[in-house]
């Protein structure tokens, strides 16, 4: 690629959207224009997509979109917005040459491996062994889960939807907590206990067990739309015990499907965790009650206890790593018409 070229990336969650305009060539870009959106102030992506082009014209060479979703044969249906995308639609609307869909943590994994040391945020040292294989997991308006192999070139993304995998409860109250969600939803995942509507499960669990009255001023922002970081601020300041059982059991949960996650993929290179909530909660996890969990593995203890436990702190890393993943589909699709 020696040519400078422009790549459309885009980060599309089910609560909010960033996409970026970058340019550059060999490897080497800068960000020419991003902007926020949220995601549920559109139809789908396409018009979104026509909006930020507005403001930055001109020829597109490549794009991905790393999308909260099961992406399967260039297509998704996302389970948290009422849209359905197909990458060979958008490539015809905006005559992009090489465009493709990734699962968002696919395009998070990509970005975390890029990223500087100052760029995280340590909860456990552990020892990371060279060349091991990686995980990275993201509580946000959904659960994201995903693996990063070293394949003796480098590491290569393997995608899931491993937030939707059964929830394994781990002791009585958990039990009860997994009948709530089963006689709300008909089934129990990860996903609805951990994530933004996941932790309001868990203070919906809780107040129903509690004999406190729920205070005014929580019932109020409660209401306000963004219940997760209602919940959140009155347990971090101390305001209602519901929200804090709420928000520990949340913590320690985490704790323990990162574990579950780490042994799946025998992480020895280290665990990151991404989204937005790891940000607001970073000292809740650092308090000892996330690793806790995670190393609460019986007889492999010892082995998670020696992998290193990261959260990535800026919060454009999917991005970036779409950026990244556009700039390899660009190389890769200029490779082959040359041969």
């Amino acid at each position: 690629m020696l040519a400078r070229v422009r790549l459309l990336a885009g980060d599309i969650g089910g609560t909010k959207t960033n996409l970026g305009l970058f340019e550059g060539q060999e490897g080497r870009f800068e960000a020419l224009l991003q902007r926020h959106y949220h995601s549920g102030s559109y139809s789908g992506l396409e018009p979104m997509i026509q909006e930020f082009l507005q403001e930055a014209p001109g020829t597109i060479d490549a794009a991905v979109f790393g999308i909260s979703g099961p992406v399967v044969d260039g297509r998704v249906k996302t389970p948290n917005l009422p849209w359905s995308i197909a990458a060979k639609d958008l490539q015809s609307a905006f005559q992009i040459q090489a465009l493709a869909l990734v699962n968002d943590l696919e395009a998070m994994a990509i970005g975390a491996t890029t990223l500087p040391e100052s760029a995280f945020a340590t909860i456990n040292a552990g020892q990371a062994r060279r060349e091991g294989d990686c995980v990275v997991l993201a509580a946000g308006t959904g659960l994201g889960e995903a693996g990063l192999v070293w394949d003796n070139q480098g590491y290569r993304v393997i995608p899931s939807e491993g937030g939707h995998a059964d929830f394994a409860p781990r002791n009585e109250l958990e039990w009860q907590l997994c009948r709530f969600l089963i006689s709300k939803y008909g089934r129990a995942s990860y996903e609805r206990a951990l994530s933004g509507p996941g932790l309001a499960n868990l203070y919906s669990f809780f107040r129903a067990r509690s004999e406190m009255p729920e205070p005014e001023e929580l019932r109020t922002a409660l209401a306000s739309g963004d219940p997760a970081a209602a919940i959140t601020q009155a347990a971090l300041e101390g305001r209602d015990p519901v929200s804090q059982d709420a928000l520990n059991l949340f913590v320690s949960i985490y704790g323990a499907e990162a574990g579950n996650l780490a042994l799946k993929f025998l992480a020895t290179g280290g665990v990151y965790i991404g989204g937005g909530i790891a940000l607001k909660i970073l000292s809740k996890l650092q308090e000892g009650a996330f690793m806790k969990a995670f190393q609460d593995k019986g007889r492999l203890s010892a082995l998670l206890s020696s992998i290193p436990v990261r959260v990535i702190l800026d919060p454009l890393t999917p991005l970036y790593g779409a950026a990244r993943a556009a700039a390899t589909l660009l190389n890769d699709s200029l490779s082959k018409t040359t041969v």
